[in-house]
């Protein structure tokens, strides 16, 4: 059963449309603020809604002001971003947990819940506490305790944000595996791009409430539609009217691309197709610039520069430059990737 919601919380500033088809994988992206996580309690049925609606096939949850069916009615399975494990409880009681709570025999419960711990690779730690576990056989637990009901909707709140660098790859990886082999709708809500691409069939990108841009992992991170996408995949964008190949950006400035196109338009490059010169270079698409923050990232440089665009520098091309006096930046027409505006 797919999942229709038109998720209205005025209190919230939230107004978000969402489907999920079954063994999909949605995955709502946003800043901090956004409204990420109210949309899914709204979903989980911890805050009703104030407009919209929400219906998992022909069932409906919530469409205000008559209709609500309240968290545990709903087949619903949900690992919060801290998993909020019971530490009282050994693993196995953990995994069990939402079984019990659904009138199971414990014994049946306790079956069920081992199987899921071989599922995720647990069942020899069935016998301890969380506190022994690390972070990432803590989200695994709490991901078994979330599929042990079996349920209709899984929600995913952050499910990697606790976890470090190294061990963030690899739970990531066995977490994509596991979301596969799920035939429900799932909803992940997350701001980490790298986790947005890897786990989801579709973005929807939210700011301020709003949807600003969905579609596949893909074509969002190849056609950032505002800034925040473009930064998140790690792109410049600038906008403009096209005239065949000549674009005229909003600040004024002429640049040529090397598309044809008409009308309004984006137009996004990566940081390493800017070079920096202390005199304008000769060619199309020169400006002068001012930088406003410098930054370290591994290898290069990062200097960020008004208009909020960005260039990365090697130490060598670093070394040739007086950050401090006046600048002017180029980029190459054939770097620029040019699309219609949404």
């Amino acid at each position: 059963m797919s999942l229709d919601a038109l998720l209205q919380m005025d209190r919230a500033c939230l107004d978000l449309p969402l489907t999920v088809e079954p063994g999909e994988v949605v995955v709502v992206l946003g800043p901090n603020g956004a409204g990420k996580t109210t949309a899914l309690r709204a979903l989980a049925g911890l805050l009703p809604l104030q407009g919209g609606h929400i219906r998992l096939g022909n069932h409906v949850w919530d469409a205000p002001p008559k209709e609500f069916v309240p968290p545990q009615q709903r087949p619903v399975g949900m690992v919060f971003q801290d998993y909020l494990l019971f530490q009282h409880m050994s693993v196995l009681e953990n995994v069990a947990f939402g079984l019990r709570a659904r009138g199971i025999p414990r014994h049946t419960a306790r079956s069920r819940a081992l199987t899921w711990l071989e599922t995720v690779g647990l069942a020899d730690r069935a016998r301890e506490r969380p506190s022994a576990l690390s972070g990432g056989q803590a989200q695994r637990v709490a991901l078994a305790r979330a599929l042990a009901t079996e349920p209709e909707l899984l929600l995913l709140d952050e499910p990697l944000a606790a976890l470090d660098a190294a061990t963030r790859l690899r739970v990531r990886a066995e977490l994509a595996r596991h979301l596969r082999d799920f035939p429900g709708c799932t909803v992940l809500v997350t701001h980490d791009p790298v986790d947005a691409m890897a786990l989801g069939d579709r973005l929807v990108v939210i700011e301020d409430g709003q949807v600003t841009q969905t579609g596949a992992p893909r074509d969002v991170a190849q056609h950032p539609g505002t800034d925040y996408i473009a930064h998140l995949v790690g792109l410049n964008l600038v906008r403009g009217k096209a005239n065949g190949t000549i674009v005229t950006l909003d600040n004024g400035d002429t640049w040529m691309t090397t598309t044809a196109a008409s009308g309004a338009i984006n137009v996004a490059f990566a940081p390493t197709a800017i070079r920096l010169s202390h005199t304008r270079t000769q060619g199309p698409n020169a400006w002068q610039v001012t930088v406003t923050g410098v930054e370290q990232h591994a290898h290069t440089t990062r200097v960020h520069l008004d208009r909020s665009l960005s260039a990365d520098l090697s130490p060598t091309a670093l070394a040739d430059l007086d950050l401090d006096g006046p600048l002017w930046a180029s980029v190459d027409p054939a770097d620029l990737r040019v699309y219609k505006s949404r």
